[in-house]
Order: C-alpha cells, then sequence, then structure tokens
C-alpha cells in the first residue's frame, strides 16, 4: 500500500498538466513564430518580371488597323494595295511559301483577276514524259513564287543573311501587325556614338537597333491601280493589312460564325428563360392549405 501511495504521488508530480491555460499559451506562441516567419519571407527582395514596355527594343506603338475589334473585318481594299506592295517590293526578296493565289480568290480579288494574275508567273514543274523540268504559266493552286531557288542562293544575295518567309510573319513576331508597322516606319539615323558597319541599318524597333534589310518603302515607290497616294506610311499600312490576311485569311468567316453563334445562344437563353418562368410561376406562387377532415 506504502509503495504504491508513493508511485502514485510520484507520477502525479512528474506528470505535467495541460490545462486551458497551457492551450492558450502554445498556441501564442506558435502563432507569434508563424507570423516572424511571414514577415521574414515578406521582407525578403522579390525580382520583378519586366514587362514587354520595359525589354530592348521599346514596345511598337498601337496601330489602330480596322479588323482588331470584334465586330470588324479585314479592310480589302487595303488588303488588294498590300498585295501590290508585296509583289513590287516586298516579293524581290521575301518568299511566301505557304499562300497560294487561290486563297485570294473572290476576297481579295474575282476569280478571273486570279488567274490573270497567276498566269503573269512562270512556274517549274515536271517532270514531263521525257524527264525533264519545264516552266508553265502559274494557275490558282500554285503557291506564290519565290525570289531564289534555294537558301544558299538567298544568303549568297543579301550578304549571309536569309530574308524571312512572309507567310505566317504577322502571327510569328511578338507584337504583330503593330511591330511590323513600327519596323517599316522605324528606320532612323543611329544615335550619337552608335556606329554600324557596311551594309547594316537602324531601326529604333528591331531587337538590337542594327537591320541588314535597307528601308524599303519610299514615297511615290509604285503606283495604286485604284489611285490612292503611294506615301510610306500608306504602303506600310496596306502591306501590314496584306500579311495579317495573308496568315488567317478565314478571319472574317471564323468572326462571322462567331456572331451567328453567340446570336442563337442569345435567343436559346431567352426562350429558355421566359418558358422556365410560365411553366413554374404557378407551381412556385400557389398556396397550400391544409385543414381538418370534418367527419
Amino acid at each position: 500500500m506504502q509503495m504504491s501511495f508513493a508511485a502514485s504521488s510520484f507520477s502525479s508530480v512528474v506528470k505535467p498538466s495541460v490545462g486551458p491555460r497551457g492551450n492558450r499559451f502554445v498556441s501564442a506562441i506558435v502563432g507569434g513564430v508563424a507570423g516572424l516567419t511571414a514577415a521574414a519571407l515578406s521582407s525578403i527582395p522579390r525580382s520583378r518580371p519586366t514587362g514587354c514596355a520595359e525589354k530592348d527594343p521599346p514596345a511598337p506603338p498601337h496601330a489602330p488597323f480596322w479588323f482588331k475589334p470584334k465586330l470588324h473585318g479585314y479592310d480589302i481594299p487595303s488588303v488588294r494595295r498590300g498585295y501590290e506592295v508585296y509583289r513590287q517590293v516586298c516579293a524581290t526578296c521575301h518568299a511566301m511559301e505557304s499562300s497560294c493565289f487561290r486563297h485570294m480568290t473572290n476576297t481579295v480579288y474575282p476569280e478571273r483577276r486570279v488567274k490573270e494574275i497567276a498566269a503573269s508567273f512562270d512556274v517549274m514543274d515536271g517532270p514531263n514524259d521525257s524527264g525533264e523540268m519545264f516552266e508553265r504559266p502559274g494557275g490558282p493552286l500554285d503557291a506564290f513564287p519565290s525570289p531564289y531557288p534555294n537558301e544558299a542562293a538567298a544568303r549568297y544575295a543579301n550578304n549571309g543573311s536569309v530574308p524571312p518567309d512572309l507567310s505566317l510573319i504577322a502571327a510569328a513576331r511578338h507584337g504583330g501587325v503593330d511591330y511590323l508597322f513600327a519596323l517599316l516606319t522605324g528606320y532612323r539615323e543611329p544615335p550619337a556614338g552608335i556606329k554600324l558597319r557596311s551594309g547594316l541599318y537602324y531601326n529604333t524597333y528591331f531587337p538590337g537597333g542594327a537591320i541588314s534589310m535597307p528601308p524599303p518603302l519610299e514615297n511615290g515607290q509604285i503606283e495604286y491601280e485604284d489611285g490612292t497616294p503611294a506615301t510610306k506610311t500608306q504602303m506600310a499600312k496596306d502591306v501590314c493589312q496584306f500579311l495579317c490576311w495573308a496568315q488567317d485569311p478565314m478571319h472574317d468567316e471564323r468572326k462571322l460564325m462567331g456572331l451567328k453563334v453567340y446570336t442563337v445562344m442569345w435567343i436559346m437563353a431567352i426562350s429558355t428563360g421566359l418558358w422556365y418562368r410560365l411553366m413554374w410561376m404557378t407551381l412556385r406562387s400557389r398556396r397550400i392549405d391544409f385543414g381538418k377532415t370534418v367527419l
């Protein structure tokens, strides 16, 4: 009996008892440590991601092209003039291997005019029955002709630089059509202290500032078929419009289909709401009374 009493007394002294005050004390310590940890982590300097406007080169300005709003389409007369700029200026160096003459049928030009334009180019075809390659007039199914037979010839003719293909250039460049317009109109004299080697030109919006392509556009460089004055900015705007059309010829049809779908969805939503209210109005507004049964 004495040994059991001593053991029980010893265990009661050694075993700590945690009451409500102890729990609050432990919670306060844990909360304080968590708060100090959060404050220390928040005080660590973090690198802020660099925005597009802070990169080199400067961000191109926003150009108010007609097709940018959601309910607007391509300016087809501008696309037509842009093709004239490409054919007379850009096509001397740049190819558009992913674009065909048939893409312009009944969108940019009538079918008869497209056949005339395609027939004005000679296309290498073959082999014939003798196993030889031959030239023939182009057709609507042919791609836009390339100015060089291969990449090596293009590199040799341009001081080692290969002119990029323009089929998807409007979608491949960061900034899209705004970047293209700023690039075509952004040629300047190099700032003081910057010297460019022979064959390079200074452009504000090109990465690094030094570009091997000479200024492609000059006032009065071509004559538009519709008589529009061929200023440098007008030609830049038209060829950018054409390049955007070339990378997405179905732009207008897709927006038109989306408009039809949204119209049907709104009609269905309104009809469903009216039907729901008509069918459930009597059930939701009725009153049910329970009375005692008279025997």
